[in-house]
């Protein structure tokens, strides 16, 4: 934005902030309209689009196939580490989400459920981040490969009802057993999860233990698609952890409609995003720290928000901070 409107913009935003951020929730689907767009009755304790209902994943996903963008590309998956190109259009998207959901459901997970993602930078990622919104499921992403120990007080805190991960990750030509790491993790937690699905890697083969551990294509291949599941705006949509130097880890807690609302509108007010543009990502190694610079940047970054503008696609680029190919990341960008 200029510089003289972004001074109209916000003497709007400050002038009358609950006007101008219904007008902004109006690009967002809603199972039912809000009564209070700001609600300070709880002082300190404010909440966003109170009585409101909807459903982050279907306003990220299922609209725009509803709207007739199914055959649009959604999701680009580039990883140099690996040598593989994958690409999701949004009819594809939905239904791997969808089964997803399925498959997170047949494991019991419901709506206020805590889901831990402990995965490398790998499609399945996203979409199981998608998947516990579509379920009004609470996902927590936790960076993949973190020691054993730091897993294990995040597993503490959330109590999730499942894990997923992977065999392995990728660092430059290094590849990271995930598996044991997970392992020593619920050895080390007080709280003792119950189920893990883990995605196996061919570069590299995770020991399963038997009663707890499923294998992520055999979990989804038993599995039927899930509907979107509508909850309260001010309901908790994922947990982000404070890196812990200081202490023990803070869950910082998002919710779903002022998230929802803040993301789709920053996504053109600030970036300039429109249909069918495509959004570029390089995350250092795995999803995770995308995720936590999204606290840095207002969350306009997050997974959920470059499908809210409109239907733009989203270019993952599997890389880490040591070797980018730069090359290669410039001209996917331009895809």
């Amino acid at each position: 934005m200029t510089k003289s409107v972004y001074d109209e913009t916000y003497a709007r935003s400050m002038q009358d902030p609950d006007g101008f951020w219904a007008a902004a929730a109006e690009d967002i689907h809603w199972d039912r309209r809000w009564d209070r767009v700001f609600d300070d009755s709880r002082a300190p304790f404010y909440r966003w689009f109170t009585g409101g209902e909807l459903n982050t994943c279907y306003n990220a996903v299922d609209v725009h196939v509803d709207r007739g963008r199914g055959k649009q590309r959604a999701l680009v998956y580039d990883s140099p580490v690996t040598d593989t190109v994958r690409t999701y259009t949004y009819f594809e998207l939905r239904d791997a989400v969808a089964l997803c959901a399925g498959m997170l459901r047949r494991l019991g997970i419901e709506k206020g459920d805590r889901v831990i993602i402990y995965m490398p930078m790998v499609p399945e990622a996203v979409i199981a981040m998608l998947a516990c919104a579509r379920l009004g499921a609470i996902h927590s992403v936790v960076f993949g490969g973190f020691a054993s120990n730091e897993l294990a007080k995040r597993i503490d805190d959330a109590k999730p009802k499942a894990i997923l991960s992977a065999s392995c990750g990728i660092e430059v030509n290094r590849v990271i057993p995930y598996k044991p790491l997970l392992d020593g993790a619920i050895e080390l937690a007080r709280y003792k999860v119950t189920r893990c699905v883990i995605l196996q890697r061919p570069q590299a083969a995770a020991p399963m233990v038997c009663g707890r551990d499923l294998e992520w294509n055999e979990a989804m291949a038993a599995a039927t698609p899930a509907g979107c599941v509508p909850v309260l705006a001010t309901d908790p949509l994922y947990i982000l952890y404070t890196s812990g130097t200081t202490g023990i880890p803070k869950g910082v807690v998002h919710d779903n409609g002022g998230h929802a609302v803040a993301l789709k509108w920053s996504m053109n007010a600030v970036y300039g995003m429109g249909s069918g543009e495509t959004f570029w990502a390089a995350a250092a190694e795995d999803i995770h720290w995308d995720r936590r610079w999204d606290r840095v940047f207002d969350d306009s970054r997050a997974p959920f928000n470059r499908w809210f503008t409109g239907g733009e696609r989203n270019t993952c680029y599997n890389a880490d901070d040591v070797h980018v190919d730069r090359g290669r990341g410039k001209q996917r960008a331009r895809v």
